[in-house]
């Protein structure tokens, strides 16, 4: 009997959807916007975390050594900065090193090869350059600096452009974030209509049916089940849809980002197969949910005939 009314159900379902199948399409084809903005968001905060991360990795504090700096002094600083929790590393470059470092990034400016054979010597001060576990603990081993014994020897530090530069980073990454969840929400309140308003539109074209079956004393869950597998069929028709065309997408987009990105540190077809259930499942769940949710609001009202 249960075998019997699955199929009748799966009838009336696949039966109603190419019936009206331009109203069906109009609904699968909103489905499929609002997963499109959805999993366009997924990729902006990959994308964006990836960014930053890897900003995180190449920014490092920068302490410029008085000239005259004793040798013995600076290996003293080296090693209390060693012996902070917060500290990762801590390398020492040499004025030597720093000039070849400096000629070799502006070896392609003649004003300033120029300068440098002006000058005649050694501008470039030795330095100290740490780097910490996480971007926060950057302040803490500043603050730090003042309880050093060789403190006076550092003649600068450099960390302020990192700062900034991160926190513009973060403002961006905020504002798409938030552009975006405004997008996905209209889509999703425009799948809702969307979806009740095809299933009262399905609904006024069986009424007859429904009729004759309340009076031969169908329940109203025999009733509901065709459209609440219909919204199901539309949430399967729009996961599968927007897996067929996302992921050309994302080929099309990886060779722009690995002109920006290690391909390692940002692979975003690598990504998408990793959580290939995580992301498609949850959707399909959500949108079923939701559509789901508006058929038996829809159907609620004409069941009462």
């Amino acid at each position: 009997m249960i075998l019997v009314s699955t199929i009748r159900v799966l009838k009336f379902v696949m039966q109603d959807f190419f019936r009206n199948f331009w109203l069906s399409l109009v609904t699968v084809t909103i489905l499929i916007l609002s997963l499109f903005s959805i999993n366009f968001m997924i990729v902006v905060g990959v994308i964006s975390n990836t960014a930053i991360a890897s900003v995180e990795n190449k920014i490092d504090l920068s302490l410029y050594l008085q000239t005259d700096a004793n040798e013995s002094n600076v290996a003293t600083l080296k090693s209390e900065l060693e012996n902070v929790p917060e500290v990762a590393s801590v390398t020492y470059i040499s004025k030597s090193q720093a000039l070849e470092s400096f000629q070799n990034k502006h070896q392609d400016d003649r004003s300033i090869q120029d300068a440098l054979r002006e000058v005649g010597g050694n501008p470039l001060s030795a330095s100290l350059v740490v780097k910490a576990h996480t971007l926060p603990e950057y302040n803490t081993i500043i603050n730090k600096l003042d309880t050093f014994s060789q403190y006076p020897i550092i003649e600068s530090k450099n960390f302020d452009d990192h700062k900034t530069l991160l926190t513009t980073m973060n403002n961006i990454t905020d504002k798409t974030k938030k552009v975006g969840i405004m997008v996905s929400l209209i889509f999703v309140a425009v799948t809702i209509l969307v979806v009740f308003n095809a299933v009262r539109i399905a609904i006024y074209t069986h009424q007859k049916e429904i009729r004759i079956m309340k009076l031969v004393g169908a329940s109203n869950w025999f009733i509901r089940a065709p459209f609440l597998v219909e919204g199901v069929l539309y949430s399967l028709v729009g996961v599968i849809a927007i897996i067929i065309i996302f992921y050309p997408f994302l080929q099309l987009l990886q060779p722009y980002l690995s002109t920006f990105f290690n391909v390692n540190e940002l692979n975003l077809l690598s990504y998408f197969n990793h959580n290939f259930l995580f992301i498609f499942g949850w959707q399909f769940l959500a949108v079923g949910v939701i559509n789901m949710v508006a058929s038996l609001v829809a159907v609620g009202k004409y069941l009462k005939v």
